[in-house]
């Protein structure tokens, strides 16, 4: 298939999908916010086809996302070399910040513990993606800083 042919089939997919939205809005639009709100009816008949819609198109295209990421990464040996070591990399700073995470009991501000809040596992997880959280978003900005450096050098 040549790319004109399938840029054709994807304007002609995104069009349907930009006006089956488009209905669903004019719907609720229609029905009135206010009404709505207070109808059990009319939230099972406007805003759940809606929701299940935005749903389907939305697995759909984290799916083919995935697809064709792993497919380009299965043509292009190279670039699937680079994309494991970049796991590791990203798996060697979430174990750091796993080992550097508190597993004590979550609490408030005036030092009670709050619901859910226990000491353990859980909360070990939390504050280790809070920890990788920011663990990237140092590195990023270290990252920017140094392309920033560098393009002044050149």
């Amino acid at each position: 298939m040549t790319n004109s042919k399938l840029s054709r089939i994807l304007t002609i997919v995104a069009a349907v999908i930009g006006l089956l939205g488009a209905f669903f809005l004019v719907r609720i639009m229609m029905a009135g916010s206010d009404e709505v709100q207070n109808s059990a009816d009319l939230q099972n008949s406007i805003v759940s086809p809606f929701i299940a819609f935005t749903q389907v198109v939305l697995f759909i295209a984290a799916a083919a996302a995935i697809l064709f990421s792993v497919w380009n990464l299965i043509k292009h040996p190279q670039a699937l070399k680079k994309t494991l070591m970049m796991l590791v990399v990203l798996g060697v700073i979430l174990l750091i910040a796993y080992f550097t995470a508190s597993d004590a009991a979550v609490t408030d501000i005036t030092g009670n513990i709050i619901k859910n809040g226990e000491a353990g596992s859980t909360s070990k997880w939390v504050s280790a993606l809070i920890n990788f959280t920011g663990f990237l978003g140092l590195g990023g900005i270290i990252l920017i800083g140094l392309g920033v450096v560098r393009g002044m050098l050149k």
